[in-house]
């Protein structure tokens, strides 16, 4: 194993969109750590110059020299995994993760977010993340424990895709907004390229499932992830797991076809662990699963469905 590291230079990240043709901007072996810098925010979300907030040297340069694509992230990658191939799955392991910044941002906007028509207007706060106690403050002072992870979680779509937003969770990853893959939790992406080129940025210092106005608690954040190439699995759909919990994901911009994809891939994971039928894996699910939404703010909506690992292993 070799610990890489990927800081957030104009050279190492894309802004806005995921896109197969993109040239990586490290190579590493499976099984092989990477230390990844990460940064998020557009110029003008920038808090202002006497706030006490201190923007990252990085992510001026970045606004610099970077163009932009259609969609708001900078994410930092891709990253070329010698041996992954198309139809193999990328396991992440998210073995670590930092804030870099001593703040955060919320906004919401006409036309964005779950109740639009309540709020038809543009409005940002700043809100201050204190390391020490691990809260976040609000203007008006209310704290928020916090709970970092990265909402961007992505392998590269098919290069015959072109050039995709960044803004859209889709079965290569990407917006997937889900505040369960914290530091210890592993991520499975199904491989559509040679290399698989993952990326990953979106940092949220803390969200509540729906993310509901558009944004979490969006800063920049430093993970260190491990990854591992998983021949044969078959899944064409991404898949989580934390200590506890086994994660299925449903896209859609349908919830209710989201949670039928979330619980259809849920069943066949208790199904292939297990080997009880189907209609016993159904009822398990009706009872000793929950199903989360994950977003209802990025266009394709998430649910993500959770068991308990504990659940599913059978008496010797």
């Amino acid at each position: 194993m070799t610990h890489h590291t990927l800081q957030s230079t104009p050279e190492t990240v894309h802004w806005g969109y995921f896109d197969g043709g993109l040239s990586p901007a490290l190579t590493i072996d499976s099984g092989d750590q990477v230390t990844i810098e990460c940064v998020s925010g557009n110029p003008e979300w920038m808090p202002p110059a006497d706030s006490g907030f201190s923007v990252l040297p990085d992510l001026k340069l970045i606004h610099e020299k970077v163009k932009r694509g259609s969609g708001n992230h900078i994410l930092t990658g891709p990253i070329y995994v010698k041996d992954a191939k198309v139809g193999d799955v990328l396991e992440v392991k998210i073995l670590d993760i930092e804030l870099r910044q001593n703040w955060g941002f919320n906004l919401f906007r006409a036309y964005m977010g779950t109740i639009p028509e309540d709020f038809p207007y543009y409005r940002m706060i700043h809100v201050g993340l204190d390391k020490a106690t691990n809260m976040a403050t609000t203007p008006s002072g209310l704290k928020v424990p916090m709970a970092p992870f990265f909402g961007q979680l992505a392998v590269a779509p098919p290069k015959a895709y072109g050039r995709q937003n960044s803004k859209e969770p889709r079965e290569f990853g990407g917006n997937l907004d889900c505040k369960d893959l914290v530091a210890g939790s592993t991520i499975y992406l199904p491989v559509w390229n040679d290399g698989a080129l993952f990326s990953t940025g979106d940092g949220h210092a803390a969200q509540g499932h729906g993310e509901v106005d558009g944004t979490a608690i969006e800063t920049s954040l430093k993970g260190t992830f491990e990854f591992h190439v998983r021949k044969g699995l078959g899944w064409t759909m991404p898949r989580g797991e934390t200590p506890a919990h086994l994660i299925t994901f449903g896209l859609d911009t349908d919830l209710d076809d989201a949670a039928q994809q979330a619980l259809k891939a849920m069943i066949d994971w208790i199904v292939t662990l297990t080997g009880i039928h189907k209609d016993e894996a159904y009822a398990l699910c009706s009872f000793a699963t929950d199903l989360h939404i994950t977003q209802t703010v990025n266009n394709n909506k998430g649910v993500h469905a959770m068991i308990a690992k504990s659940i599913l292993r059978k008496p010797k």
